[in-house]
């Protein structure tokens, strides 16, 4: 049950947007094995100068197009399964139009203590969801 944000520029149709939301998705679920109705996505577009992703020492420059995406979900996946989930993504997103040097992923875990899905509970702690498998 990943939370991910979306953040992007600007300039694109509600339908590029919806593609890309999508091509995200439907990664985490190709490779989580997650179900596909466990989708929580916060989009957010941003004006001009307000998204600031610069070179981080890799040599290559980022356009207007750039989608950063931060995925919080809960520790336990092993480093290839991240490895493979980053470039399920990337692909996916390539074949939206995105660029390869425009996809930035931050990565955060936390435990089953750290979610409610409602009424003030922590429903991983309490029984009522049982805590995510492992892919």
């Amino acid at each position: 049950m990943p939370l991910v944000r979306i953040d992007v520029n600007a300039g694109r149709t509600p339908e590029q947007i919806s593609s890309i939301a999508d091509a995200i998705h439907d990664a985490i679920v190709a490779e989580y094995g997650i179900p596909a109705r466990d989708r929580f996505q916060i989009i957010t577009e941003h004006q001009g100068g307000q998204i600031i992703a610069q070179d981080a020492g890799l040599g290559f420059d980022r356009s207007n197009g750039v989608v950063m995406i931060q995925i919080f979900t809960q520790r336990g996946r092993t480093t290839e399964a991240k490895q493979s989930l980053y470039a399920r993504i990337a692909e996916a997103l390539g074949e939206q139009g995105v660029d390869g040097n425009d996809v930035f992923i931050g990565y955060v875990e936390n435990g089953p203590e750290d979610w409610t899905f409602g009424f003030g509970r922590a429903q991983y702690l309490t029984g009522e969801l049982a805590v995510p498998n492992r892919a």
